[in-house]
């Protein structure tokens, strides 16, 4: 008997292009891949904090280099994907949020995170796609738990999310054909310098410690290994998909 043989997770010969790398979320999205084994293009706007995460992922023994790039200019979007590509992986990590009830909501807000959470997104992920035609790849947006479900302050935010959740499933439809799977990652509320001011107020945390059915809050780490399956041969089978990593909250 023959028997089947585990698909590799390993990253070894590919080129991984990861944004918002210089810290949080997308700092671990970029250490899981190069740890892999993926030659990783660290993508951020901030040089010096970039340069700086950059050299502790080279020093840890792994291979990556900075490069900067704002994602929500699509001009410089498409000249750099072209110059510095193909890439094998992206994963779309930058992002923003301005956090304010509706009726409070300013039309520059909402135009600022409209542009960089899908616009900026959808430009991003089709210009790696050019690269990727005839050779295959995985595209991972990270999107959220709130592309899944609302939340409080969050009616524009959770737009957002919700049309990358859709973006995702039209392109691995249009992409499927051309071996290019797209996939989204959904965190619920990680610990980050960013998210430190919502855990500090006592009525938004319980309001989250009520929803984790794991009963914590979650850390970078709980995402690197998700973006790793997503990246390697052993999803080569999940296109379209989000996968919740979301400590139960969007169970019920």
């Amino acid at each position: 008997m023959t028997l089947p043989k585990t698909p590799s997770f390993r990253l070894d010969g590919r080129r991984a292009l990861v944004t918002g790398a210089s810290r949080g979320i997308g700092l671990g999205c970029a250490v899981a891949l190069a740890e892999a084994g993926a030659e990783v293009v660290m993508a951020a706007r901030g040089m010096p904090a970039l340069e700086a995460a950059v050299a502790d992922v080279n020093a840890a023994g792994f291979t990556a280099r900075a490069l900067s790039l704002d994602i929500s200019d699509t001009d410089a979007v498409r000249d750099t994907v072209a110059a510095e590509g193909p890439f094998d992986i992206l994963c779309n990590s930058a992002g923003l949020a301005r956090h304010a009830s509706a009726l409070d909501t300013s039309p520059e807000d909402f135009d600022a995170v409209m542009d960089v959470n899908v616009r900026a997104a959808f430009f991003l992920a089709r210009e790696v796609a050019r690269g990727m035609v005839g050779r295959g790849g995985s595209i991972i947006q990270v999107s959220s738990q709130m592309g899944h479900v609302g939340g409080i302050d969050r009616t524009v935010y959770c737009a957002t999310k919700h049309a990358v959740e859709g973006m995702t499933k039209a392109m691995a439809i249009e992409w499927g054909k051309e071996r290019i799977r797209v996939n989204t990652v959904c965190p619920t509320f990680i610990r980050t310098p960013l998210t430190e001011s919502t855990f500090a107020n006592p009525e938004r945390l319980a309001w989250i410690m009520d929803k984790i059915k794991l009963d914590r809050v979650g850390e970078v780490e709980d995402v690197m290994g998700a973006v790793t399956f997503l990246a390697s041969d052993a999803s080569a089978m999940i296109t379209g998909s989000a996968l919740l990593i979301d400590g139960g909250w969007t169970a019920g």
